[in-house]
């Protein structure tokens, strides 16, 4: 686990039902977010940076490889929060990459938030713009 920096390298992914929210949330919170470092997965990295008016590197889409290239991004220490708005009553094609790249975030430590009041927690939190170091003792996996 690396020193997350100040400015934060922050993922915006949202499953289709859910992009009209993650767009209308990046608006809210643009100030915030105009001060990282934003990446986001094919369409919703679209939306975001025409909808919230914000610098966003585009991935692929998560279903054909957007999901893995995060968790790659994850696993070489590249990213420091995953902002996935999720669908939970719907079924994904590409389920088992959302599953994987939720485990890999969870094992390095990286924030998350699934929904517009988990997000709303994180934004606001005086950590966001503070260097943060993650505790070994309190990683979810022993190594």
């Amino acid at each position: 686990m690396t020193i997350m920096p100040a400015r934060k390298r922050i993922a915006l992914v949202a499953h289709d039902a859910m992009k009209p929210a993650i767009v209308a949330w990046a608006k809210r919170n643009r100030e915030v977010l105009s001060r990282h470092e934003l990446f986001g997965t094919g369409t919703t990295g679209g939306k975001v940076a025409e909808g919230a008016e914000l610098e966003v590197t585009r991935l692929k889409s998560g279903p054909l490889g957007g999901d893995q290239q995060l968790g790659a991004m994850i696993a070489e220490g590249r990213l420091d929060v995953l902002i996935f708005f999720t669908d939970p009553l719907t079924s994904m094609p590409h389920d088992v990459d959302v599953k994987a790249l939720t485990r890999i975030a969870t094992l390095e430590q990286v924030v998350m938030a699934c929904n517009a009041a988990s997000a709303d927690f994180v934004i606001a939190s005086d950590m966001i713009d503070a260097e943060y170091e993650p505790r070994e003792e309190e990683a979810a996996h022993a190594r």
